[in-house]
């Protein structure tokens, strides 16, 4: 039996549909049973969250039942800020199970997670120094980012040390992660699984590109707004966040054919990639994975990525262009356009080579298997 935690995020992203899929890969491919214990920020409010971070987790019993009703020989932790920090942990391993901490971002030493700050990359916080993230009120409240830089600093190496492994979703995220000086050891990379990979591609008969993100600042929406303006291609986005009504502003301000789908379900996002003749990801921060470029990449459509983050060890270097630049990101969208068919076969195939159930669930057996030794 592995039990997994996970506190939601206020907003859904894609951290909550890798929880999902590894759920589905334990069950599904290494034959164990799996549950989860899951929480959501948006259910405790803010004097709540501040009251987690700050004391280490809320309720760790509710973990020791669960470990011992479940007789969890592993807990699979993703995010446990703010409910269940350090404690939750530590309840598992009293309980008797191994800690696997699978770190989808950088909030060991990042209050947002992202490294992004401002409309610019930051990596100002490093270790146990989270004051730089408290100056620079990067949570967008004082009280907020207070709470969360105190109670990553008093308690980040408390809770590595409590770990027997951590999960990394790419290299970038790893050599990243060593940058902060975050305390990550007995590190192993582990991509994202994409369950399902389309038998062909459908991108040369495609419409529109698509773009599927967060509507936050370091997703650089904007960029490819304007990229597809200068491209003359309909764009169709489909994600909600805090950038929303600012990008539709802008969108009906540059007589941009954009269409704002909002949060979709998996049916709908499915048809929209079908419809699609390219993908866009044109983030402005270094990406931990992309998970919207292995997803489409799996759907049979090319991807035009910036060139940061771990896109590169995803994306294939010649549909890369710097982060943004809308010029060069509409070159690329023409380009991918008028090849779409091949560039379709070649996302499928370099999207297996890196997220297919059967490459993902050997890595993860091989995680299992050194806690458990």
């Amino acid at each position: 039996m592995i039990l997994v935690l996970h506190n939601r995020y206020r907003t859904t992203g894609g951290e909550e549909r890798a929880v999902e899929d590894l759920l589905w890969l334990v069950r599904e491919r290494l034959g164990e049973d799996a549950e989860l214990l899951e929480r959501e920020s948006a259910t405790v409010g803010r004097a709540g969250a501040a009251l987690g971070m700050l004391g280490g987790g809320l309720r760790p019993d509710e973990v020791t039942r669960a470990v011992r009703r479940t007789k969890a020989r592993i807990v699979h932790a993703h995010n446990l800020h703010p409910t269940l920090g350090w404690r939750a942990v530590a309840a598992a391993r009293d309980a008797g199970a191994r800690v696997v901490l699978h770190v989808h971002q950088y909030r060991l030493v990042c209050a947002v997670g992202v490294c992004f700050t401002h409309g610019e990359e930051c990596t100002r916080c490093h270790g146990r120094n989270t004051l730089p993230g408290v100056l620079r009120n990067c949570r967008g409240s004082l009280a907020e980012a207070v709470s969360y830089g105190a109670g990553l600093a008093l308690w980040q190496r408390r809770l590595a040390g409590l770990a027997d492994a951590f999960v990394v979703p790419s290299e970038f995220s790893l050599e990243r992660l060593h940058e902060l000086r975050a305390p990550v050891h007995q590190a192993h990379v582990l991509p994202h699984v994409i369950r399902r990979f389309a038998a062909g591609s459908a991108a040369a008969e495609g419409r529109h590109a698509l773009v599927v993100a967060r509507l936050a600042p370091e997703k650089g929406v904007d960029v490819a707004i304007e990229a597809c303006r200068i491209a003359g291609m309909p764009l169709v986005v489909a994600g909600d966040g805090p950038e929303h009504a600012r990008l539709v502003a802008a969108a009906q301000a540059d007589a941009a054919d954009v269409t704002f789908a909002g949060q979709v379900d998996d049916r709908e996002l499915e048809r929209l990639r079908r419809e699609a003749v390219v993908a866009i990801v044109p983030s402005r921060s270094g990406e931990t994975f992309g998970l919207a470029a292995a997803e489409a990449m799996a759907s049979g459509v090319p991807v035009a990525a910036s060139r940061v983050g771990a896109l590169p060890e995803l994306v294939p270097d010649e549909w890369l262009v710097p982060a943004g630049n809308p010029r060069a990101l509409a070159e690329m969208i023409g380009r991918l356009r008028g090849e779409a068919g091949q560039a379709g076969a070649l996302a499928i195939e370099r999207a297996r080579r890196l997220t297919d159930p059967d490459v993902v669930s050997k890595r993860l057996a091989q995680v299992y298997a050194a806690v458990d030794g």
